[in-house]
Parts: C-alpha cells; structure tokens; sequence
C-alpha cells in the first residue's frame, strides 16, 4: 500500500499541483488581459499648436493617405539639453535631401522646457515641418512613439531618439535598402551590432553581463535573427506602422522587441543596417531595473501571445 511519503505519491500530487497551477495562471491571464491594446488619447493631443496663428490644429490620421514622403517620430522625455542638437543636424540633413518631410517632436509628458523648445522650431520652421504632440501624462517611449505614427503624414516613418546619438546621414542607408526590397511592407532598421566589440571593450564586466543576458532573453522569448532590437532608428513603410502600431501593447522599453516580434510573426520582412552610433551622455536608461523590466516584458510578450490573451489581429479599443 502506497503512503503520502512514497516518491510516486509525491511525485503525483506535486505534478497536479503544478498543472492546476498553470491552468490558473492561464485562466487569469485571459481574464484580465484584453487581447488589442487600449491606446489612451486626451482631446487636448489630438491638436498641435501653430505659433505663428496661435490657433490648435488637428493632428491628421495613419489611416488616411500620405502627403508627404517622411515623416520623423521624436519620442522625448525632459530633453531640452539634448534636443536642439539632434533636430539641428536632421533639419539640415532633410533640406539637402530636398524631400516633403515633418518631424513631430512628442513631448512625453516632458517637466521641463522640452515642449517651449520644440516649438520655436516649429515657429521657425512651420508647422507643416515641424510639429510638436505634448501629451499631458507620461505614456512611455513605445507609447509617445505610437501616437506620433498614428499623427503622421509620410509615406514612409521613421522614429529616431532625440538624443542624437546615430546620425542623419545614416538615413540614406536605411531609405536605399527600404527602396531595393520594398513599396508596401517593411520595416529596416539601424543596427550597432558592428561595434559590439568596442562596446564590450569599454563597458564594465557587469554591464556586459546584462547585455548579453538581455540578448539571450530576446531570443529566447521573442525576436530571432535580429542582432540590435534596441537602437532608436527604424524605418517603416507606412502600412506596416499602421499595422505594427495598433497590435502593440507595450508602451516602455521593450516595445521595439514587441514590435519586431508581431512583424516576424506576421511575416513582414525586416532588415538589419549597421549605422554610425555614439553614446550621449543623459541617457533616461537605468542599465539594472531597466533591463529588469525589460526582462519581464519579454517573457509577458512570449506568453501572452502564446496563449491567445493578446491578438495579432488589428482592431483597437481606443479612449
């Protein structure tokens, strides 16, 4: 007669135990996780201001046909420092290119001069140039750069960080292989994988450590064949952000991974471009809880699309 200490009678119950456990854990998940993203959008940020008229202006719509062949997506977080740098080098960029652009700058619920800053470009420049979304409360970086594709006018979208660190020249590259692949879908990204040796070489041994550990998780949970899912220079054509854009739920640091993770499942092409890149001091990024929570997203992205709580389907719920 087996007894409760016997290994197989232990072996048993753990085994239910585990198995009611995950299919609590499943039942849960799918109750409280709504399967399209619920995009957050005050009245107010669905206007720009237009300083020379001093009148709001409504923001147009991804759904609507491009009017224009670029636009850049400025996702920014208290970056008056940091800012008139970086628009100073794409405005001079994309007046030599002689293109119909706009850049909107996205003020992420910005505490310092970042909107004030933002708009004496728009002043200088107008506003069907240089427009500025600022949204009342902080949403994220994934989620300050989606609200600025779903306002944007471009055929094609790019959105690169406001801190300047990869050049504008390096647009051309990521524009030529966009242009020799693809018109409607396809997303080309700027890649620093080529200096991931003097990264390591000037990086202590611990932020190596995590480097490597968040690479691995990535492949592990989410993107495969991708080397740099994190540098903030990607371009999209424009069907492919309206697509990407209104499936993804993660509005912090790992949206990028989300990203690439809904487009290799919907089998949308992506291309890797080494680029020129250089830190800048002022970086938002905490290396330890920020790679920590990144850490996280990626395994709940894994799962929750594993199981069906989240959709790859488009349709939105939208407040």
């Amino acid at each position: 007669m087996l007894s409760l200490a016997d290994p197989q009678i232990i072996l048993f119950y753990g085994s239910a135990f585990l198995v009611t456990f995950v299919i609590a854990i499943f039942i849960c998940v799918k109750a409280i996780t709504t399967p399209h993203p619920i995009i957050k959008r005050y009245k107010e940020e669905e206007n720009f201001f237009d300083p020379k008229t001093k009148t709001n202006e409504p923001f147009p719509s991804i759904s609507e046909n491009p009017e224009i062949d670029y636009s850049i997506i400025v996702p920014a977080y208290d970056e008056e420092k940091r800012l008139p740098v970086m628009l100073d080098e794409a405005i001079e960029f994309l007046e030599k290119k002689d293109c119909l652009y706009e850049i909107i700058i996205v003020s992420d619920g910005s505490k310092d001069a970042t909107v004030s800053v933002a708009q004496k470009y728009s002043e200088l420049h107008g506003t069907n140039k240089i427009r500025v979304l600022d949204l009342i409360e902080n949403r994220g970086k994934g989620g300050a750069v989606r609200l600025g594709v779903q306002s944007s006018r471009g055929k094609y979208i790019l959105f690169a960080d406001a801190d300047g660190a990869t050049k504008f020249r390096d647009f051309l590259k990521l524009e030529a292989e966009m242009k020799e692949k693809w018109t409607e879908n396809g997303i080309v990204i700027g890649s620093r994988a080529h200096l991931e040796d003097e990264a390591i070489a000037s990086r202590s041994l611990f932020r190596t450590i995590l480097m490597h550990g968040f690479h691995f998780l990535v492949w592990l949970f989410a993107v495969r064949g991708v080397r740099d899912t994190q540098c903030g220079f990607k371009l999209f054509t424009r069907r492919t952000a309206q697509t990407l854009f209104s499936i993804m739920h993660v509005e912090r640091w790992a949206f990028d991974v989300e990203l690439l993770y809904i487009a290799q499942a919907l089998r949308i092409p992506i291309r890797e471009v080494a680029v020129n890149w250089t830190e800048i001091d002022g970086s938002k990024v905490t290396p330890f809880w920020s790679w920590l929570q990144m850490g996280r997203d990626l395994f709940l992205i894994w799962f929750r699309y594993t199981i069906g709580a989240w959709s790859l389907q488009r349709k939105q719920h939208q407040s």
